[in-house]
């Protein structure tokens, strides 16, 4: 029977992911905002009704959740094991097209982008690559550790290295959708997001996942990190 229940519940989970009009919204929802249903109806091109069908299924399927702030009602990924198994999914979905494409072909998503906590795209591998050639972190495939002169390096930075209340590691790499290598994150490159944005290297677009650095802000990201 148990065997019975974990292939019904693969199933229900797959039938969840695999409809167009849901895989939209959760994409969407990968920016790590809080979405309202009237913008995730805007977002999937389906009118309100049919988004709160889906949006309902969403959250009996414990894949999103809902946040009331007053008379609205927001939505968000469940966590960081959502947003995972989404760009996972994004790139096996990537790499099994034909002819291969390796992610979106909007550049600017290319470039730099949200994956739901941290820093994806072409500068979210490049900042990973700076960390393992300086030594900060040690690359172990699926696992990353962040090594005694990383931990001096950020807590000189002012990042907390103490277990949170939450189980989430401290740093983890995430396969990167379009790049196909690993960038970083878990506490650690949630932080280094945050911090960049909060210095206001970068600003994150209203409607996409689109993160967009000044140029000034770009050369204080690569000097501070050692980006090539």
């Amino acid at each position: 029977m148990e065997s019975d229940d974990l292939h019904l519940g693969v199933a229900q989970l797959a039938g969840l992911f695999g409809d167009p009009t849901r895989a939209k919204m959760l994409t969407a929802l990968m920016a790590g905002k809080a979405l309202t249903a009237t913008e995730l109806a805007a977002l999937a091109d389906v009118t309100p009704p049919t988004a709160s069908s889906h949006l309902t299924k969403l959250e009996q399927g414990q894949l999103i959740r809902v946040r009331k702030q007053g008379r609205h009602k927001y939505f968000q990924l469940r966590g960081q094991e959502v947003a995972q198994l989404m760009e996972r999914m994004m790139h096996l979905s990537a790499g099994r097209s034909l002819p291969v494409n390796t992610g979106p072909t909007n550049p600017d998503l290319c470039r730099a982008r949200v994956c739901y906590d941290h820093l994806a795209g072409e500068l979210g591998v490049a900042f990973y690559d700076a960390l393992v050639n300086k030594g900060y972190i040690e690359d172990r495939g699926e696992e990353t550790v962040l090594t005694a002169s990383g931990a001096e390096f950020f807590d000189g930075l002012g990042v907390s290295l103490e277990p949170g209340p939450s189980r989430r590691p401290l740093c983890r790499s995430c396969l990167d959708w379009s790049e196909r290598r690993n960038h970083l994150a878990g506490r650690l490159g949630q932080w280094v997001l945050d911090d960049l944005l909060e210095r206001g290297w970068a600003s994150r677009d209203l409607d996409s996942r689109i993160l967009r650095f000044s140029d000034r802000g770009l050369a204080k990201f690569r000097h501070r990190y050692g980006l090539k």
